[in-house]
């Protein structure tokens, strides 16, 4: 018990200290964030953009799917380009073209020798870094040569997202419909937020040699190489991840002991838990679970096939009702509100599962939660779609069409909707819960710890509420984050953790006494990487330098417990055969042991592999991004959500024989295909773009002319078979739930049929 405390209050220390320092490394955001400038002027004082082009420009970005469709400051879609990175070096070279023409008389800087090209590189960073913006009255003064190139940028972009024919091969190359913003009054606003990003991305800080998004994205032309910040970072990133293993492994091997209980049942504990009225009606989430699922196979498969015909699917216009950006919109999504329902259903059964009380009305609290989310999703999607279609218009836009956040898309309407009926999930966990903290016993820490990983959850998405529709791209990055890392990564791990302890310990695999310092050690050596790990996202968002030097310090520390998991698997798989009665959860184990594997590859090997600052630096928004966002999002993540799903499934329906077949053919196939998708495809796709990078410049790396190539294109068709392996698992994992309702094979049956065991 004395060690308990210890345990608890290090972990009330840990989160006070890392929210603080986390709250204070915002408000240095807030303060150093870059200017929005009133105007920008040319030489002789003509105006060239307001803010109020500027602003309105995000918003028409924001309406056409903003981060789906490309990216800003690397954040976004892989298939178009960065836009702060490719507007950025074509102002460069249109400014470096000028001087070619009016003073050599060449079309191009390129046809000059290289003494006199060196001569305007110098020539042109020392124009393009300075920051001539004027805080006194909000005004960023440019020369003439710089205005007339982002005139020349200005009319290739208006043409771009228009419908002229001149780039409608590159609309093609970018997964773009013709008439992206149909308006020509908004394609010339959006021009402007195009040019703000860029200028952010070159501008030097005042008193200091590196610009506001700390000199990336990489590109020579301009003089952005990785600050020294992010050499030095980096190396400590990697002593601190070699010091926190090292004390990890001594405190393992110094504490661990055996954690099985000393005599097993002979029976399944679990099927005397009575199954209550409105835990029969969690079954209702777990349908959803996978129809949504099904879904987002199916808008990704459709997504990958964009990279490859950029309007078209076999010959068939999708793109003129279903572009790119909203496939991409609704398979992110997707992706996260069937995980998350999986695990609020899973909140919803295990409540009186554990206390044993049925609450008044719970049964109908959970419908009418039930209810919600569906409304949520239609609602939501419907009011996305209206948005990229422009059909919405810009001011319903933020409440009720598409954010452009990538994984917070949803309207600020459906964002309360959701926020509240999380409350509501809170409220309805929490009550049924409450017997069980109150009674106390041995568990009791193991069950606050779920109960306060519930109001968590509950609360920490209120941190998508935090940003206004003109708040600055630095900020709402900041709190973002605070969504898609601390609410997913953080506290729904805590309370997955939390779950899977309490399962072990009424199954009587483990002593409650070892389970409940296990589960809080393990606790807080997640939150002490993973609050502060947060930061790791933000390194080149507008951001200062403190930012990258806490990111890289403790998100080298979340990289430290998946180390240790392959024991944590070995000990779950000598559980499931501990006792002939645990076969019947044999595979909700062994979706968590997949768990574990992929914690350590995906979320840990792939994940260090781009979150040093150096290495970010480069990588950033290449596909070897996204090979670390699928193989963690769905190797960690879906896969716990499958198999809390499962074990609830398996009280559900107690005595119905599960179809082992079909479990072994889902299990195998997701595993086997998301490997395939991430070895033969995101990975050495990833690797090609690295080396564009680093030989050529961030801009090139996505640029069409790189993305257009044939062993591009051969890679993507290399998805194929790893993509149809795991839509197999899939649909092998949909059958049998589906099985479990109108074709259940009882076990009594079966036991007056020994042949067919």
């Amino acid at each position: 018990m004395n060690s308990t405390r210890k345990l608890w209050a290090g972990l009330a220390i840990l989160l006070i200290a890392s929210f603080a320092v986390l709250i204070w490394v915002g408000s240095e955001i807030h303060r150093q964030q870059p200017p929005m400038p009133e105007q920008v002027v040319g030489a002789n004082g003509e105006t060239i953009f307001t803010r109020a082009d500027i602003e309105t420009g995000r918003q028409v970005w924001q309406s056409i799917g903003g981060q789906q469709l490309g990216s800003i400051w690397g954040h976004g879609g892989y298939v178009a380009p960065d836009w702060s990175a490719d507007w950025l070096h074509r102002e460069a070279e249109a400014v470096m073209d000028g001087w070619a023409r009016k003073e050599s008389g060449v079309d191009s800087y390129k046809q000059l020798d290289a003494t006199l090209q060196a001569g305007y590189r110098a020539r042109l960073q020392k124009m393009m870094r300075t920051n001539t913006y004027d805080a006194s009255t909000g005004t960023i003064r440019l020369d003439d040569d710089r205005v007339a190139a982002i005139a020349k940028v200005a009319a290739h972009y208006q043409s771009l997202f228009g419908t002229d024919p001149a780039t409608a091969g590159l609309r093609e190359a970018y997964a773009m419909r013709d008439g992206t913003v149909a308006d020509a009054a908004h394609r010339r606003m959006l021009t402007a937020f195009y040019w703000w990003t860029a200028w952010a991305a070159v501008s030097e800080r005042p008193g200091s040699d590196i610009t506001y998004t700390s000199n990336w994205p990489a590109d020579d032309l301009v003089g952005n190489k990785p600050p020294s910040s992010a050499f030095v970072w980096t190396v400590f990133s990697v002593l601190f991840l070699i010091a926190g293993i090292g004390l990890l492994g001594w405190h393992y091997a110094v504490n661990h002991g055996d954690e099985f209980a000393p005599a097993l049942p002979k029976s399944d504990p679990l099927a005397a838990i009575k199954v209550t009225a409105s835990m029969k009606a969690t079954a209702k989430y777990f349908w959803v679970v996978m129809a949504l699922f099904l879904t987002q196979i199916l808008l990704g498969a459709i997504t990958a096939h964009y990279q490859v015909e950029g309007q078209q699917a076999y010959g068939f216009a999708l793109a003129d009702v279903l572009p790119y950006s909203l496939t991409r919109t609704w398979h992110t999504q997707l992706a996260v509100l069937w995980i998350a329902t999986a695990w609020l259903g899973m909140g919803l059964y295990i409540g009186p599962a554990i206390s044993g009380h049925e609450p008044h009305f719970q049964r109908l609290g959970v419908n009418v939660l039930w209810v919600c989310l569906l409304v949520i999703v239609v609602g939501a999607f419907a009011g996305q779609w209206l948005a990229v279609m422009q059909k919405l218009g810009l001011e319903k836009n933020f409440w009720f069409g598409h954010q452009g956040w990538e994984y917070v898309d949803l309207g600020r309407f459906w964002q309360w909707f959701l926020f509240i009926g999380l409350g509501l999930w809170l409220t309805l966990v929490g009550r049924s819960l409450w017997p069980a903290l109150r009674n106390g016993g041995d568990s009791r820490s193991i069950v606050m710890l779920l109960f306060l990983s519930t109001v968590a959850i509950g609360l920490f998405y209120g941190a998508g509420l935090m940003w206004g529709e003109h708040t600055s791209l630095s900020m709402v990055e900041y709190w973002r984050w605070w969504v898609v890392h601390l609410w997913v990564e953080g506290f729904f791990e805590v309370f997955a953790v939390a779950v899977m302890s309490f399962l072990f310990t009424r199954l009587g695999l483990l002593q409650v006494r070892t389970a409940t310092v296990a589960v809080l050690f393990a606790t807080i050596v997640f939150m002490a990487g993973g609050v502060l790990g947060t930061l790791h996202h933000l390194y080149f968002t507008g951001t200062p330098t403190a930012v990258i030097a806490l990111g890289a310090s403790f998100s080298a520390l979340e990289v430290v417990p998946l180390v240790y998991v392959g024991f944590e698997a070995y000990h779950s798989y000598r559980m499931s055969k501990s006792t002939p009665w645990m076969q019947r959860y044999r595979w909700p184990i062994m979706f968590f042991i997949a768990v574990s594997f992929w914690n350590l590859v995906g979320a840990g090997l792939f994940g260090f592999l781009i979150n040093p600052p150096l290495s970010l630096y480069y990588m950033q928004g290449l596909n070897l991004t996204a090979t670390h966002g699928h193989t963690a999002l769905f190797g960690v993540y879906g896969m716990l959500g499958i198999g809390l799903m499962l074990f609830c499934l398996r009280g559900l329906k107690p005595d119905v024989v599960w179809n082992e077949r079909l479990l072994r053919t889902s299990f195998w196939a997701l595993n086997l295909g998301l490997a395939g998708m991430a070895l033969f495809t995101l990975l050495p796709l990833g690797i090609l773009q690295l080396l564009a990078a680093l030989d050529h410049g961030y801009w090139y790396a996505r640029s069409a002319e790189f993305m257009q190539q044939p062993i591009v294109e051969m890679l993507v068709w290399m998805r194929v078979p790893g993509d149809t392996i795991f839509s197999v698992g899939a649909v092998s994992l949909a059958w049998f739930v589906l099985q479990l309702w109108i074709a259940p094979r009882r076990e009594a049956a079966l036991d007056a049929l020994p042949a067919h065991r």
